[in-house]
């Protein structure tokens, strides 16, 4: 540090970080190597720095696995540059991402951000808020000139135009405590901007006011506190004293209370789809530092992938063609890492000492002879088993104990998350195997990850979506006036302003307009009985009448129900104990981050389990919620304190799809499951109906065949019944 005036004495192991410009100087230990100080140091990233300096491209063949994502990494930490990592598809954006949490073993300020793509074509209306906030997030730090060290972006997100720094500065607002901005302009600005006033904030975009206070959800943007700590910006509540901002706080959407008090935010626009596709956009690759390096992972997928999804747009205003998009790329310092190589270009490529995992086998006690097998032919080499929870790592352990004894300590096993394993060599012939192989768990037992990519859906859009089937001709019902038939949409002009209707048909022909910002209180018509239903007189007493009634019989229904929940209570059920580590471990191995709602409702059935009374659940859920992983698990904690589960489904295909899934769940266990339906013979139905009577099964799926008299258990404590 050229003209520097300070010295330090170091009499401890602690690593101080001290900033210098733009970087950090690290003084203290260096952490004991592992594996990933192997990839990062190793000399391939050294050939490859040395040839961008004169070339300014290189080509890298051989990737295999995760190994692009790594290399990036480790070219962003070698050279202290940041790195853009380019891929084709969009769930490898987000592979590549939770693979890069592995760099922060090296730099604890390693930074890493997704540039993700907008998921509609051009011109639709769903644009999600989260995705858009997420672009215009990163833009806005390159515009500042901020970028992390590692931006992973699929090609189809280059493609699609970002707005300049001026655009995001019209469609953003600064607001701080003391500040004298009006109530009046504050809702004019959020009008034009998007927001939708509602009574209570559910969502982004949404604003409520009373008083002198307004509730606003912004889609993204950022809150510094009093203490300037950074904060993510949800939720926030301004508190006015006349025309200025007397307080900020966020806002708990739970209890509507405030929660932590800004200083100042940065709120953005929530309606900047518009400005994805006019004059004020730009290419993100303009913005770009000079000295940023580029890695495309997959050069032909990443030009077929940028071609298809060019060829699907009717309108490509506001995206840039593929041609554009790889040209602009190729004049940046970049290197192309690709499984294969060209002959042509085979003289001049440098070939990664990266290969495959060996294929392991479907069954877990088979899989683990094979990894000891592999650790006794490469004992040199430094194997690593990588588990996302430490629950995993226990039942390896204990497999290796059991299965693998002379090799177990062989092995690495390291809690760290890797989307795809391969292996690392750069010995020479004449020297030992001294490889790196990289294991994931879900790869050596084949329980692959598969992400959820969720969107906040508002119920504005759900109750569109309802509509989406529906036919000119079908019978709905109105909350207010009844039964009606749908006539179809039409547009029509009130205060001078064009908006779209849904005209419905009631007795005696007459209509009724319902704006379409009104359709969630329509909904399709669903009778008990056949035929067409009669229709409700608009402005009649007949509707509101029969509504009164349904209210009365819901109250008796209520009424019977109390009784006989009343009397369940009071019999005696079976009281399950405390989990077990066998149960931790089983539920540590789920392959999906579970949700909030998900881990309340275990917890709500787990609760009843525990009790001396019979327990009585109902679980509602979408598709996707996790449902069937709730029943897994509350079966297995019965059937490991052996008693038996009785699944009943409607349909044959559901009882083969859930004997699946049950067996894969618990193939490492000893529990046996089995189904019975139309699909299996009488006599293979004879047999396990003998079977279950004698406790040799623990879990039985079937249709209502289960409900056949001949069918007896042995000591059944667990019925679950899948979609009523």
């Amino acid at each position: 540090c050229p003209g520097a005036d300070f010295r330090f004495s170091i009499f401890d192991s602690t690593e101080y970080r001290l900033p210098i410009g733009k970087r950090k100087l690290v003084i203290g230990p260096r952490q004991p190597a592992s594996w990933v100080h192997r990839i990062v140091d190793a000399p391939l990233i050294g050939a490859l720095t040395g040839r961008l300096k004169p070339l300014k491209r290189a080509v890298l063949t051989g990737s295999r696995g995760s190994s692009t994502t790594l290399l990036a990494g480790a070219l962003a930490l070698r050279t202290h540059q940041p790195i853009l990592l380019v891929v084709a598809h969009l769930d490898e954006a987000d592979e590549a991402l939770d693979d890069l949490k592995l760099m922060l073993r090296i730099d604890a300020d390693f930074e890493a951000e997704r540039f993700g793509a907008l998921e509609v074509l051009p011109g639709e209306s769903s644009i999600s808020l989260e995705l858009l906030a997420e672009r215009l997030a990163v833009t806005r730090l390159l515009a500042a000139g901020r970028m992390p060290n590692l931006l992973v972006a699929p090609i189809q997100a280059l493609m699609q135009a970002v707005p300049t720094a001026d655009a995001l500065d019209h469609y953003s607002l600064n607001i701080c405590t003391g500040q004298t901005l009006s109530p009046g302009q504050l809702l004019d600005w959020l009008d034009q901007c998007g927001y939708r006033r509602t009574d209570t904030l559910e969502q982004p975009a949404d604003f409520a006011t009373r008083g002198g206070i307004i509730d606003l959800y912004p889609p993204a943007g950022t809150a510094q506190t009093e203490h300037d700590s950074e904060h993510v910006l949800g939720p926030i509540r301004l508190d006015y004293f006349g025309d200025t901002v007397e307080s900020i706080h966020q806002i708990d959407l739970e209890t509507m209370g405030s929660a932590v008090r800004l200083e100042r935010v940065q709120i953005l626009g929530a309606a900047l789809e518009q400005i994805q596709n006019d004059e004020q956009t730009t290419n993100l690759l303009s913005l770009l530092p000079d000295n940023a390096l580029v890695v495309l992972h997959e050069m032909l997928e990443l030009a077929e992938q940028a071609r298809g999804y060019y060829e699907r747009l009717t309108n490509p205003r506001g995206i840039y063609g593929p041609e554009a998009v790889l040209k602009n790329l190729a004049t940046l310092t970049h290197v192309t890492v690709n499984q294969y190589g060209s002959d042509k270009e085979q003289s001049s490529n440098l070939t990664a000492p990266i290969g495959p995992l060996p294929n392991f086998a479907q069954d877990a006690a088979t899989a683990i002879r094979e990894l000891g097998d592999l650790a006794a032919n490469a004992r040199n080499s430094q194997i690593v088993v990588l588990c996302q929870k430490p629950a995993e790592c226990d039942r390896l352990r204990e497999l290796l104990a059991e299965l693998a004894p002379d090799i177990a300590d062989q092995i690495e096993i390291d809690v760290a998350y890797l989307h795809r394993g391969f292996t690392w060599n750069e010995t020479k012939q004449e020297t030992p195997d001294t490889g790196l192989y990289l294991i994931p768990h879900h790869e050596l037992f084949h329980r692959y990850q598969a992400r959820r990519r969720l969107r906040r859906i508002s119920a504005e859009s759900q109750a569109t979506d309802a509509f989406l089937d529906m036919e000119v001709g079908d019978y709905v019902v109105h909350a207010d006036h009844g039964i009606a038939r749908f006539i179809g949409l039409k547009t029509l002009r009130r205060g001078g302003m064009a908006q779209e209707y849904l005209t419905l048909e009631f007795a005696a022909a007459a209509t009724l307009h319902v704006p379409a910002t009104q359709i969630d209180l329509i909904q399709r018509y669903v009778g008990a009985s056949h035929g067409n239903p009669p229709l409700s007189v608009l402005g009649g007493k007949r509707w509101a009448n029969q509504k009164q009634q349904v209210a009365e019989a819901i109250k008796d229904m209520a009424a019977d129900l109390l009784r006989l929940q009343a009397a369940r209570s009071a019999m005696p059920g079976i009281r399950y104990p405390d989990d077990t580590s066998w149960q931790r471990e089983f539920e540590a191995e789920f392959p999906y981050e579970e949700t909030e709602d998900q881990l309340a409702t275990l917890t709500q059935v787990k609760t009843d389990m525990s009790r001396p009374q019979p327990m009585d659940r109902l679980i509602c859920g979408d598709v996707g919620f996790g449902k069937t992983e709730i029943a897994i698990r509350a079966a297995f904690k019965a059937a490991e304190f052996g008693r038996q589960v009785a699944v009943l489904v409607p349909t044959t295909v559901l009882a083969e799809q859930h004997e699946r899934t049950f067996r894969d769940r618990m193939a490492d266990y000893p529990f046996r499951i089995e189904s019975i339906s139309r699909f299996k013979t009488g006599t293979q139905q004879d047999s396990l109906i003998g079977q279950l009577a004698k406790g040799q099964i623990d879990v039985i799926i079937g249709t209502h065949r289960l409900l056949s008299k001949d069918v007896r258990f042995a000591d059944l404590g667990m019925v679950i019944i899948d979609e009523e």
